[in-house]
């Protein structure tokens, strides 16, 4: 399947986007309202951003596609979001360039839970190497989550053409499907994967991260943001690894204080879970993995970008080297 220009801009609109005016010095950031951008949420509570200089602007989607869309037609400056055919499509034609890291799925981190349904793990469904011949939700082909059944398949040792794959569009569709018996598996962050197991609707038979350790989410820049307002990028980032501190000292350091901790929560939860009375014990439950500094792990990207072009879900041959640009965040 090729994506094109034009498909993507199309799937944009009928997500609702609408088009946001920049205000002067300010900086959009497109982004899933969902945990997995945490540290953005901590810099943008606690003023990282407003002290830098250049304040953002949170705009939210539903899937990762049509914030590569939106950055090309001009609606944000910079997004944070899985990288996907799309993605790399658009990149490809010069228009946007990956500049850091963000999640990152770690052997032995329970980030994304593989969920089955109660129905299939009755009839047998109980381990990785099983999925073969089963139903298997995504967001769209051309998705991280279509790029992580794959590689799941691979690793496990069969074929991953042997999935059924059935794009459901968003990712809370994806989680519903299962929790209703409609897919057999899918993939979900363990703070909507464990209160499913916790209320007898679903199981958990792995986690990505043991089985395809990879850049999940990374940061990317349009090229105009970059060749124009430079200076303006380089504040963004630096608040952005203010950010990414915070929750390494929150969340992934050993012997992190209880208030540390709460303090981080309490400022995650103005944007996700709000309003959920577990809220507090969801976002512990899916906390994943940020690399210090917000380090970029080039080599996985590079990675995607060879299967997505190798499934001919980017036109033409890419050039990394083209498509990332390692002077506003370091590299892992």
């Amino acid at each position: 399947m090729t994506i094109t220009r034009r498909s993507i801009l199309a799937g944009a609109a009928a997500a609702g986007l609408a088009r946001p005016a920049r205000a002067e010095g300010r900086i959009r950031l497109g982004l899933l309202h969902t945990l997995s951008p945490a540290p953005f949420y901590i810099a943008q509570q606690r003023g990282y951003f407003a002290e830098s200089g250049w304040p953002v602007d949170f705009t939210f989607f539903e899937a990762a596609q049509p914030i590569a869309a939106a950055a090309v037609a001009g609606d944000i400056d910079v997004g944070v979001t899985a990288l996907t055919g799309g993605f790399f499509s658009l990149a490809g034609r010069g228009a946007l360039k990956v500049i850091g890291g963000a999640l990152h799925e770690q052997k032995g981190f329970e980030l994304t839970a593989i969920l089955v349904s109660n129905a299939a793990y009755s009839a047998g469904l109980t381990s990785v190497d099983k999925l073969a011949g089963h139903s298997f939700g995504i967001t769209q082909y051309g998705s991280s989550f279509h790029y992580m059944a794959a590689k799941i398949a691979e690793r496990a040792g069969f074929d991953p053409k042997s999935l059924t794959l059935r794009p459901l569009q968003q990712y809370g569709n994806m989680v519903a499907a299962v929790r209703t018996g409609q897919v057999d598996a899918t993939l979900a962050i363990a703070s909507l994967a464990r209160p499913l197991v916790a209320n007898n609707e679903a199981h958990i038979i792995g986690w990505v991260g043991d089985w395809v350790p990879y850049q999940i989410t990374a940061l990317f820049a349009t090229t105009g943001m970059i060749d124009k307002r430079a200076d303006a990028l380089h504040g963004f980032c630096d608040a952005y690894r203010k950010g990414v501190a915070d929750y390494r000292a929150a969340f992934l350091t050993k012997g992190a204080s209880d208030a540390v901790t709460a303090a981080a929560v309490a400022d995650i939860r103005k944007y996700i879970f709000a309003s959920d009375a577990d809220g507090a014990q969801r976002v512990r439950d899916g906390i994943g993995w940020y690399d210090e500094g917000a380090a970029l792990d080039v080599a996985d990207v590079k990675a995607q970008l060879a299967w997505f072009t190798e499934e001919n879900m980017v036109k033409g041959a890419i050039n990394p080297n083209d498509i990332i640009d390692t002077h506003f965040l370091p590299t892992r």
